[in-house]
């Protein structure tokens, strides 16, 4: 299948100060030369532990982190070489999944505000097929069109969740990232909302990149495994080829799980 997304070499660093006055200079590498393509209808679980660079490499992805050398092509443009209106315009394309469900959602405004709002602000609907469009994506997540009226301190961890899906998929992006989506639930709710996403995917047809310390969540989910250690990429392959790789990396990452 052609990709829609390919990232090509890589790298983002960070410059630190260390030692007696902040005389020392170091270099850390966040991410290190990784390379990946991406399908439509792909889900690629990026798993790795808590400070590998899974977060970074994603923001990367998305242009709000801007890589120190490589390339991230959609459809063949090059989003790192982007200028701010040209990524502005890009991302419409692709959206993000929040891990916090409380965070991500304006307090002062209706959730059926806040799913609508992309559709607004890019000029796309407004009045009764805004509405429209707004009832039919909570109803896509599990929620009743209804709930639109309500605002998000009268819904669980759970349901706030399924708000943000409906917000990201309000555009009908091509391209989805999700950074550990369900990391802050309950494991019941947790576990509830990875089945009825798994069931999801099927219908939206989306090229999704999935980041998560959760290597159960990613197998579960992921069409594709892809295991990130200290910036690099140590091991790219199906669900099957992970479990029974003999690479040290994905033992040792697996007995750590």
């Amino acid at each position: 299948m052609t990709p829609l997304l390919a990232v090509r070499g890589l790298r983002v660093e960070y410059p630190v100060r260390t030692g007696w006055l902040a005389r020392r200079r170091l270099t850390i590498k966040a991410v290190d030369g990784v390379d990946l393509e991406l399908a439509a209808g792909e889900t690629l679980g990026l798993v790795g532990e808590s400070g590998c660079g899974k977060s970074t490499l994603g923001n990367a992805v998305l242009g709000i982190v801007r890589p120190t050398c490589g390339a991230v092509l959609y459809e063949g443009t090059d989003l790192a070489a982007l200028d701010a209106e040209g990524l502005r315009g890009a991302r419409r394309h692709m959206q993000m999944i929040f891990q916090d469900p409380y965070g991500s959602l304006n307090p002062r405004m209706r959730v059926g505000e806040s799913v609508g709002e992309p559709l607004l602000v890019r000029g796309l609907s407004r009045g009764l097929a805004l509405r429209t469009r707004v009832g039919e994506l909570l109803e896509l997540v599990g929620l009743d069109a209804g709930h639109g009226d309500r605002y998000p301190h009268e819904f669980s961890g759970g349901q706030r969740q399924r708000v943000g899906i409906a917000r990201a998929l309000a555009l009908d992006p091509p391209l989805l990232l999700l950074d550990e989506p369900f990391g802050a639930l309950d494991p019941i709710t947790r576990l509830e909302l990875q089945r009825e996403f798994r069931a999801l995917e099927g219908t939206l047809g989306k090229a999704m990149l999935l980041v998560t310390h959760d290597v159960r969540e990613g197998l579960l989910l992921g069409t594709r495994i892809g295991l990130l250690d200290a910036g690099r990429l140590a091991f790219l392959g199906t669900p099957d080829e992970f479990r029974a790789s003999t690479l040290s990396e994905v033992r040792k990452f697996m007995e750590a799980a």
